[in-house]
Order: C-alpha cells, then sequence, then structure tokens
C-alpha cells in the first residue's frame, strides 16, 4: 500500500460522495466505483473513509454507511455560463456564487432564474450546488444558422452563452432551407435529450445577406426589428394637429431665437436651444425636449411598446427607434420652421454661467434652424455664418458651465467614435472616425445642466416624509481594488493617479487623459481606466453620479429613444401639478427593465460593428499592418490595427518561435527561449490571415524580422529538456547495470 498516493484517493472519494451529495455508500459501492477488487486496497479504502468522517468531510449515517457531510441551503439566483466549462449561479440573498457542475444544469440556460440546492463543504469557502427546477427561462428564442440532413435537423448557434445547438423535427422547420439564418424557440427538452427540441419561428433568410445579418443580430440579443402591424396603425391614427387648448396651456416660444445641433444623418430631433437677452442684462437659455408623452398615454398600445423596448437601437447602419417612425421622425421631431410641443427647462445664467433662476414647464417652440455638428464647428472656428451670434454666445456660457463641472470633480471620458462607410448593398467600403468637437461639447453642457436641475427640483427634500419616487441615473464609486490595480498598471507606462481622494482622483484622471492624448498606449488605457469605473445605470434609489461629479442627476432629454426620459417627463408633470407620488416600486422595476435593455442595445451595436469590421477587413487577407496591443491572455494577444481602429487576435499557437507563458500580474506574455515580451500597450506588426464573418471574428498572425531564426517547437522541446547529471557512483552503477544486461542476452 506504500505506492497509493493516499491524498488522490481522497479525492476521489469525495468526489463520488460530490457527484451524489444525498446519497449513502459503503466501503464496497467506493470500492466499485474506484474499480478495486483487492482484499488489502479495500481494507485501505475503510481507513481512509474513517478520515475523512474524523475530518467532517464525510458522515457515518449508521454503521458502515457513510454520507457527504454538507450543510444543505436553499436559493435562487441567475445562471451565468461565462465559460462552456464554468457556470455560475449569483446568489443576492447570500451575495455568494454558487459553483453548478455541468452534470448539475439540469437543463438550465444563460440567464435563465433557477433554483439551487446549495452544498458547502464546513472546510470549503468555494459554494458548490445543482439546479434543482428552473424557474423563468432568460430565453427560449435563438438565432442560427439551420443545417439539414436526410432525417433531421439543427439550428446551429453561434453562442458563448448557448453550448448547445437545437433539434429541428422536420415538421417543425416552417420553411427554412439549409443554409438560412433562422429564429427558433425552444417547445421542449425531454429529461434524458443532449439537445433541447425547437421549431422555427421566423426564417430570417439566407446567411452573409446584409439585411439578414443585421436583422440576426437583433434577434440574437432579443430585440425587434420591426414594429408588429398593430403597433403602427395605432401609430399612425395619432393627430399632429395643435389645438388652441394645448397652445392656452403652454408657455409660448416661438418668437425666441430657436435651434437644433444634431448628427447630419440625424432625422429624430429631441432638443433645442432658444436664446434671449433678458433686460437685467442676463441670458435666457431654454432647452426644450420633444414632449412625447403628450401623444404617446399611458396603457396604449404605443406605450406598452416603448416600455417594452426601453430604448432606440443603433447598429452600424440603422437606428431601430423605441416608437414608431411616424412619431419619432415626425409628430414629435422638432423639425424647423413647424410648430411643436415641447417640455422645457429654462435657465435664467450670469455672465459667469451662474444660474440665477430657473423654470421647468410644458412649451410650444418654432425652431429657425436646424444646423448639424460641423456646421455649427465652423461657425464657432470662422465666427461666421447663420445665427453665429447666438451660436458663440451658447458656446461661452458652455464653456464655463463645463469649467465649473471638471472643478467639482467630473472625468472627461470623452472618446472618438469609429464609422463604416456602406455603399447601397450594405457593404463597407472605407472607415471614418468622429472625435468629439466644440459643437458637441456646446449640446452635451446644457443636456447635462438639464438633467442635473430636473433630478434636483424632485431629488432635493427637507424630509424623508416628503421624498417621491422618481428616476435617477446612477454612476457608483469605483472599487478601491480596481483603483489600486489601474494605477500599478499605468505605472508601466511612466503614469500615475493619485487616489487620495475623490477629487485628486478625477484631476488625476483628467490630466492622465490629456497626457496620452493621441499616443498608441491611449486607446489601451483609457479602456482600463472605464473597467475600472461602475457602469451607470437606471434607479428609483439615488446616490448620485460619481462620474459627473453630480449629487443629483437623471435623464430628461431625450424621450424619443429612451423610454426612461418619458417616466420622467410623466413623473416631473405629474408632480408640478402637486400630485402625490408614485408608486416606488413601479419606478423601480421600470429602472431594472430599462438598465437591461440598454445593455441589451450596446451589445448589438457592438455585435453589428464587429460584423462589419470583419466583413471590411476579409478582404485584406495576406496584408500587413500597424498595431497596438489592447488585450493579453493566457491564450494570445488582442492586436488593434492602428490605421482602422480594428480589433483581432493573435493566438499562442500562431506564434511559433518560442514558448511564451501568461504573466497575469504584468498584463503580457513571455517568451521562454527568445526572451521575447508581448505587453499590453506595445506596438506590433501583424498580418490577417483569417477572417471569420459568422463568428465575427479576425486571426492575426505576428510579423517577425525577416532575418530572425525561427526555431520549431520540436527543437525547443528539446532545447528545455533537463539534461540529466550523473556522479561518478552514478556513472558506475550505470555502467555494471549495461554489463548486467549484456550478460543476461
Amino acid at each position: 500500500m506504500k505506492n497509493i498516493d493516499k491524498q488522490k484517493v481522497k479525492n476521489e472519494i469525495l468526489k463520488i460522495f460530490s457527484n451524489e451529495p444525498k446519497k449513502q455508500f459503503n466501503y464496497k459501492q467506493v470500492s466499485k466505483l474506484l474499480h478495486i477488487g483487492d482484499k488489502n486496497k479495500r481494507k485501505f479504502i475503510i481507513k481512509v473513509l474513517n478520515e475523512l468522517t474524523k475530518s467532517d468531510d464525510l458522515k457515518q449515517m449508521q454503521k458502515g454507511k457513510y454520507k457527504l457531510n454538507f450543510v444543505t441551503t436553499f436559493t435562487t439566483g441567475v445562471l451565468n455560463l461565462a465559460k462552456k466549462s464554468k457556470a455560475i449561479v449569483y446568489s443576492s440573498q447570500l451575495d455568494k456564487e454558487i459553483s453548478i457542475p455541468q452534470d448539475k444544469l439540469n437543463h438550465a440556460l444563460h440567464g435563465d432564474t433557477v433554483e439551487v440546492t446549495i452544498y458547502a463543504r464546513t472546510k470549503k469557502a468555494i459554494l458548490e450546488g445543482q439546479i434543482d427546477s428552473i424557474i423563468e427561462r432568460g430565453k427560449d428564442q435563438f438565432v442560427g444558422t439551420v443545417s439539414i440532413s436526410r432525417n433531421f435537423a439543427f439550428l446551429i448557434i453561434k453562442d458563448r452563452y448557448m453550448p448547445y445547438d437545437v433539434f429541428i423535427p422536420m415538421g417543425k422547420l416552417n420553411g427554412a432551407k439549409q443554409g438560412d439564418k433562422a429564429i427558433i424557440k425552444i417547445i421542449e427538452w425531454p429529461e434524458n435529450a443532449k439537445n433541447p427540441l425547437g421549431e422555427v419561428i421566423d426564417v430570417l433568410g439566407k446567411a452573409g445577406d446584409h439585411e439578414v445579418e443585421m436583422h440576426a443580430i437583433l434577434a440574437e440579443f432579443d430585440l425587434p426589428h420591426k414594429f408588429p402591424d398593430n403597433i403602427k396603425r395605432s401609430a399612425d391614427r395619432l393627430s399632429s394637429e395643435i389645438t388652441d387648448e394645448d397652445i392656452k396651456k403652454r408657455r409660448d416660444f416661438r418668437d425666441i431665437t430657436t435651434l437644433t445641433i444634431d448628427p447630419a444623418d440625424a432625422k429624430d430631433f429631441d432638443d433645442a436651444l432658444s436664446l434671449k437677452t433678458l433686460k437685467n442684462g442676463n441670458l435666457e437659455v431654454g432647452v426644450h425636449i420633444a414632449d412625447v408623452t403628450h401623444y404617446v398615454k399611458p396603457r396604449t398600445l404605443v406605450e406598452k411598446e416603448a416600455a417594452s423596448r426601453a430604448t432606440s437601437v443603433y447598429l452600424v447602419d440603422r437606428v431601430v427607434p423605441m416608437i414608431p417612425e411616424k412619431l419619432s421622425n415626425n409628430i414629435c421631431s422638432l423639425q424647423p420652421h413647424k410648430d411643436k410641443l415641447t417640455f422645457s427647462a429654462v435657465f435664467e445664467l450670469d455672465a459667469d454661467a451662474n444660474v440665477k433662476n430657473q423654470w421647468f414647464g410644458k412649451t410650444i417652440i418654432n425652431s429657425n434652424r436646424r444646423f448639424n455638428y460641423e456646421e455649427v464647428q465652423e461657425i464657432i472656428e470662422t465666427k461666421e455664418g447663420d445665427l453665429s451670434t447666438e451660436i458663440i454666445t451658447i458656446n461661452e456660457l458652455a464653456k464655463k458651465i463645463r469649467g465649473k463641472r471638471f472643478k467639482s470633480g467630473a472625468i472627461s471620458f470623452e472618446r472618438g467614435e469609429i464609422r463604416f462607410i456602406l455603399d447601397e448593398k450594405g457593404k463597407p467600403t472605407g472607415v471614418k472616425f468622429l472625435e468629439p468637437s466644440e459643437s458637441h461639447q456646446l449640446i452635451e453642457e446644457f443636456m447635462l445642466l438639464a438633467n442635473k436641475k430636473v433630478a434636483e427640483l424632485i431629488g432635493k427634500t427637507k424630509s424623508k416624509s416628503s421624498e417621491k419616487a422618481f428616476v435617477y441615473r446612477i454612476h457608483d464609486e469605483p472599487d478601491n481594488e480596481k483603483l489600486r490595480t489601474f494605477s500599478k498598471f499605468i505605472k508601466k507606462f511612466g503614469y500615475e493617479v493619485s487616489l487620495s481622494s475623490q477629487q485628486n482622483i478625477s484631476n488625476s484622471f483628467n490630466k492622465l487623459f490629456k497626457e496620452i492624448g493621441q499616443s498608441s498606449q491611449s486607446e489601451v488605457i483609457q479602456n482600463m481606466a472605464i473597467r475600472s469605473m461602475a457602469k451607470a445605470v437606471y434607479t428609483s434609489e439615488n446616490i448620485g453620479h460619481y462620474g459627473l461629479a453630480f449629487e443629483y442627476y437623471t435623464h430628461f432629454t431625450s424621450p424619443i429613444r429612451r423610454y426612461p426620459d418619458m417616466m420622467v417627463h410623466r413623473l416631473l408633470e405629474r408632480y408640478l401639478d402637486g400630485k402625490k407620488s408614485a408608486n416606488k416600486k413601479i419606478v423601480e422595476d421600470a429602472c431594472k427593465h430599462s438598465s437591461s435593455m440598454e445593455q441589451r442595445a450596446v451589445m448589438a451595436e457592438r455585435a453589428s460593428k464587429k460584423y462589419k469590421a470583419v466583413e471590411f477587413m476579409k478582404d485584406k487577407l495576406g496584408e500587413e499592418y500597424e498595431g497596438v496591443i489592447t488585450g493579453v491572455t493566457e491564450f494570445g494577444i488582442f492586436v488593434e490595427i492602428i490605421e482602422y481602429k480594428i480589433e483581432g487576435l493573435v493566438l499562442v499557437r500562431e506564434m511559433d518561435d518560442d514558448f511564451y507563458s501568461y504573466d497575469e500580474e504584468n498584463y503580457c506574455l513571455n517568451g521562454h527561449y527568445t526572451k521575447k515580451k508581448f505587453q499590453l500597450g506595445n506596438t506590433v506588426n501583424i498580418k490577417i490571415i483569417r477572417a471569420n464573418i459568422e463568428k465575427r471574428q479576425l486571426d492575426f498572425s505576428l510579423v517577425s524580422d525577416s532575418d530572425e531564426k525561427k526555431v520549431s517547437k520540436h527543437d525547443l522541446k528539446r532545447e528545455h529538456k533537463p539534461k540529466k547529471k550523473y556522479s561518478k557512483k552514478n556513472r558506475r552503477n550505470n555502467n555494471s547495470k549495461k554489463k548486467s544486461q549484456i550478460k543476461k542476452s
């Protein structure tokens, strides 16, 4: 028994009991499962079982019968299939993660709300459990490519969160053909079946077609690509007529100079600015927002659809609106030279842009001119053009407001945006970059001011009893550990941030962003900075907005494209009319849904950009580019092509000049033989070797110097193989063994 590794046997025995935590085993059953028939070895198993009982890993239920010693806890949570080999359920009740073995998933899928039995061993910190039941499916519809054989069909799903293909009975194809992109709904999952069964509910068309792929991306994230006919009919019945009764209830701004500033290709103009000089010399700036809730009434079909969607979705080539286009692009849109109904925040500002007075209420406007950002930027730079006096005046006020905001501790997360130039068939023909300009900042500052002041109006109360349910946009303080990790990371590039106070953090972050400018590390550092911060979300519980340094903040300025803004309009009108507080639970539930839908829309937008990026690069296979390392993992390095700001992956297995090990602490891969180091932020030369459009993935290889000698993996293995060292005694023993073998032969 000396050669048996006792700890290894203990681990194997514990595995048996962990797999069947409710079952009792005797030593014979354990021996059989371990394929042990020898009598002496079975006695050893009894000894090990007794030791495991003494260490509290096992419990002896009756003489000779053992069971896993666990504390049973029942909880609920949402399943996260981060990797095929790892499943986690987070329990908000326990504020802990529970690891679920693959064979204990019980047909649960990513995003499902599940009931879990936890087996927490007394001497183990990691919680393990099994899924007992599925309370609610997070998703029962999936998009993929149809694969048909003679007797059956499958939907092949390219989704890292869905590790199963879906079996489709031939009678449930509903017209889908080989190679079609389709949406299926899971209809059944038999207990002993490996794959779920589904039926095709929508055939999108042939894979690779631009329209089909965009619709497939929306379906992937459970986002609609069109409005149902009944919703469109309901919107079509709405009248754009403004009655005398409507005007009487509103403050009239039609005689005051008003303008809109939007992207050149925008069709939904939901905000406008007006400017008027008052008798005391102060300036009155009106922030006028489309009065969507005047047309979209509670409990109507259009309202319910808007609440369900919660946001417009911006893909690489289109906007999927939250409300039908008759409303978003016509009735509600603040088009020039037309009377439009608005909900406004009006501010009296002195020469230093201090708010001296404010007013909130329903208004009517008539915009004098529709500008795009480029036109306004030209006016700011040349001081010439239509309404140049008004634009320059508003811009000067915006700059003063902005300066105060940063002095108060706001952080400047301003990043450029990549746009693909598409031909009439949707094929990408080029790339352009949009950098934030003063014209963008002009609009941004007044929208931020309106959002802040609306939130303050409702949120700042004298007592707890006078608090009212409201929608806040919050941004929590960053985690200290993440900040320390970020600080340590940027020191490798020669930069520093102060973490001593909120003011110092924001000041040093802003200084850092200015210092890195357009350097090769700027994108990497900004990405890491954003990751160190919390995500902004909607909630009825206000904690302030850390990034903007606002104690109160909401979203009031974009009701055409965001449902929370519609909620804010309704709540603000309610409270201005002196009515009692809305139901806080209803508000909070809508906030959670809106945050979730916002995240889906962001992921869909990224997926559409990735798809077009791969499509744009697929005819550039073999071409070489300079790039910067934007990510490092044990399986490879992510590199962003500097010319196009498009990212791809260099797999470690493609790096055939050395063996590379991953240094997680220093964000790098180190070569054992060549001593090369590939670190986050380094520039490298790459060649495009693969473009997988379906997976939206680009693969690169590193371009080496032409005179550099490549070493094969076989040579490297031989090079690294440790040589045996022999003493004189060992050599004598070795020689005598050889002589003995010769004699025997």
